[in-house]
């Protein structure tokens, strides 16, 4: 796909610099990318991002929560040195800080010491989420790999999986709106929930003002995609697509390398 708006860089849990990734997507072909870090701007302050053949798209993913589950919004083509993403990226900024200090008070208690201060360390930004606690933990030896320490210590209902100090969903959409974006649900199939419940997720979301959906998240097989759309027509939704990318060698989230939309969706970057 040439149009990929959906990436992350190093300053929130990618291992690319902007530069960096934005080179990586020229040479996967893609020619309009969304960096959509996580609850931060500050990787459109960094130097090498002009000057190449491809369009970049200004965005961010905020981390929210509906009813029990973990949801995460994407802002794109947005504003991001208007005061509504200030005031967002500063209230999710306190949000994450604390939430980090609770992941390793809790990773404490299972008798794993210097958590924080680990993470911190993995962190080139103010940044800091469970990726960078994951490394520390794999650089400390206390576990493999990446994959090891998500499935032990901070995946989804584990020790590390804190989640109650974002702000809400209707809040993170007003920001995007006011912030002359567009609010995109991201990864819907990675909330693992049936489709009644989806639908309840996207009638809340459609009715705070959210406005689209990712059909397409990195690779899927066509079945995903099928039903993806068809949600996404149903609900009147501009439609997106994105790989997720964070790192090299991971096929599949890489730049670009997933298939396209459905012919008949209108696709959100009509509207950019």
């Amino acid at each position: 796909m040439e149009v990929d708006l959906h990436s992350h860089t190093d300053f929130s849990d990618g291992l690319l610099s902007p530069a960096a990734l934005i080179e990586r997507a020229e040479k996967s072909g893609v020619k309009t990318l969304a960096i959509t870090d996580h609850d931060t701007v500050d990787a459109f302050g960094s130097p090498g991002l002009a000057g190449r053949n491809v369009r970049l798209i200004a965005g961010i993913e905020f981390s929210t929560q509906w009813e029990s589950t973990g949801i995460h919004v994407l802002g794109l083509n947005i504003d991001h040195r208007s005061d509504a993403v200030s005031t967002g990226v500063r209230f999710q900024a306190e949000a994450r800080l604390a939430r980090a200090r609770e992941i390793a008070e809790k990773l404490e208690k299972k008798g794993i010491s210097g958590a924080f201060e680990g993470a911190s360390a993995e962190s080139v930004g103010h940044y800091i989420g469970r990726p960078h606690f994951a490394r520390y933990l794999v650089n400390s030896g206390r576990v493999k790999n990446m994959r090891e320490a998500f499935k032990k210590y901070l995946g989804d209902g584990k020790v590390g999986d804190v989640r109650k100090t974002w702000a809400d969903l209707p809040q993170v959409i007003q920001w995007i709106r006011d912030a002359n974006g567009i609010a995109v649900l991201a990864h819907p199939l990675k909330y693992k929930m049936t489709r009644t419940r989806l639908k309840r997720l996207l009638e809340s979301f459609t009715r705070d003002g959210g406005q689209g959906m990712e059909v397409v998240s990195g690779k899927q097989i066509p079945q995903h995609t099928a039903a993806m759309a068809e949600v996404c027509e149903s609900y009147g939704l501009l439609a997106s697509c994105g790989s997720d990318f964070h790192a090299p060698d991971t096929a599949w989230s890489e730049l670009g390398g997933f298939s396209p939309l459905p012919g008949h969706l209108t696709p959100v970057w009509e509207r950019f």
